[in-house]
């Protein structure tokens, strides 16, 4: 999930055509060269990939690269063009022999047709039930998987320890209960005061809110739509209690003013003036924070009453169903899910790893990668776009004279545009 500021475009309003045609031009027959294989012709497998996670992406295949025979090509797009090429490549039969997506799209270039199943290469890795189990869950259908984890991006809590210290607060107590973090937010903001507060939150963001709110839902045992997901429940009482914690802190004056009016593009800014005490947000900021000189903590988001989880975005990635390359191209994929490249390049890059059965050098990435293993991804592009009911619903129900009322109506207005969807 593309957590910078989480605002996706609607890719239903794409045509991804030639579905059938792209089918029938799947030969599976794989490329002859073989990783080591000095005998083999080597081939340049071709990947796509969205801005978002193009450092990513270039990082592993230069390791790859520097080791195989084999050869990885990157190319990279901007985020909002992303979806429209590979709409166009579909169409026009030439995809890439890799393309990355968001997690919450994959269900989508599944439906599609875009993706070759690779159940049966995936089930042959020996760690093949210590891999992301929310990124594989999304794209699996029917049984049969067609993508993996190529990025892990989950929601956290960042304390800023400096503050906290300073507030007279242990940086070490982390808040094992939503109502915890309210306290200790309220109390930072009492004792500093002047331009510090006690957090930040996306209160005009739909993906920033459904990324950082609906764990703490989750983590009450509680949820946001219904099981098919054609149906919102964010009426529902959990909701309603996470809503009235952050409406009070903004009321009071603990979160930051620009909480308002945030839109996701200066939502990391904020947390890196090292002025907010406690804040949620995406994992992948923790070394972006850190460079910024703040002595930074990560704990769990919890819920109202306790528990923990979290939303498990990223990206997947996967073999193009026009792909001719398939072996190479998941020689390529295996071995970005190898223990080597999950332990070097990005547990020790302070980024959250795709495996649960590895220890990362760093305790706060140890800290995600816990909480990763325990996260859900439940999206709908209703949530996303601008326009939609739950940027409504929630500005009301933060903001707004009647949030009771806020829910009520909204969870019926999102209920029928999940019904459109």
């Amino acid at each position: 999930m593309e957590i910078r500021s989480p605002r996706r475009r609607n890719t239903a309003a794409l045509a991804l055509v030639c579905v059938a045609a792209l089918a029938s031009s799947c030969g599976g027959s794989g490329d002859p060269a073989k990783t080591g294989d000095a005998s083999a012709a080597a081939s340049t497998i071709t990947v796509w990939t969205r801005a978002a996670t193009e450092s990513q992406t270039k990082a592993l295949a230069e390791s790859y690269n520097a080791s195989h025979a084999n050869k990885v090509k990157v190319t990279a797009f901007p985020n909002e063009e992303y979806p429209a090429k590979i709409a166009t490549a579909a169409g026009g039969r030439n995809l890439p022999d890799l393309f990355a997506s968001d997690v919450v799209f994959a269900p989508n270039y599944i439906s599609q047709g875009l993706w070759q199943d690779v159940t049966d290469r995936f089930d042959a890795l020996p760690f093949k039930d210590k891999v992301a189990p929310a990124h594989i869950k999304e794209a699996t259908k029917d049984g049969e998987l067609y993508a993996v984890p190529h990025t892990v991006d989950i929601s956290v809590m960042f304390i800023n320890k400096g503050l906290y210290k300073k507030a007279g607060l242990d940086p070490e107590k982390v808040p094992t209960t939503l109502r915890e973090f309210a306290d200790q937010a309220t109390t930072i903001r009492e004792k500093l005061g002047g331009k510090t507060y006690g957090t930040y939150f996306g209160g005009n963001c739909g993906g920033c809110d459904v990324f950082t709110l609906w764990p703490s839902v989750w983590a009450d045992g509680g949820e946001v739509m219904n099981a098919d997901g054609t149906r919102s429940t964010v009426n529902a009482p959990r909701m309603a209690a996470v809503f009235d914690i952050y409406r009070g802190l903004y009321a009071d004056g603990v979160a930051a003013p620009g909480s308002k009016d945030e839109n996701g593009t200066t939502w990391l800014g904020a947390l890196q003036s090292g002025t907010i005490g406690i804040a949620p947000g995406p994992s992948t900021w923790l070394g972006l924070l850190q460079d910024k000189g703040i002595d930074v903590g990560v704990a769990p988001i919890p819920g109202v009453n306790g528990g923990r989880s979290t939303f498990v975005g990223g990206d997947v990635i996967g073999v193009s169903a026009t792909s001719k390359k398939a072996d190479a191209a998941w020689d390529f994929l295996a071995y970005t899910l190898s223990k080597k490249v999950q332990a070097d390049l990005q547990a020790k890059g302070r980024s959250t790893v795709a495996r649960t059965d590895l220890t990362a050098t760093d305790p706060r990435v140890q800290t995600m990668n816990d909480i990763m293993a325990v996260g859900r991804t439940k999206f709908n592009e209703s949530y996303n776009d601008p326009q939609s009911p739950w940027v409504k619903t929630l500005r009301d129900a933060l903001f707004g004279s009647d949030p009771a009322k806020a829910l009520e109506d909204g969870a019926g207005d999102i209920s029928a545009s999940l019904d459109q969807r």
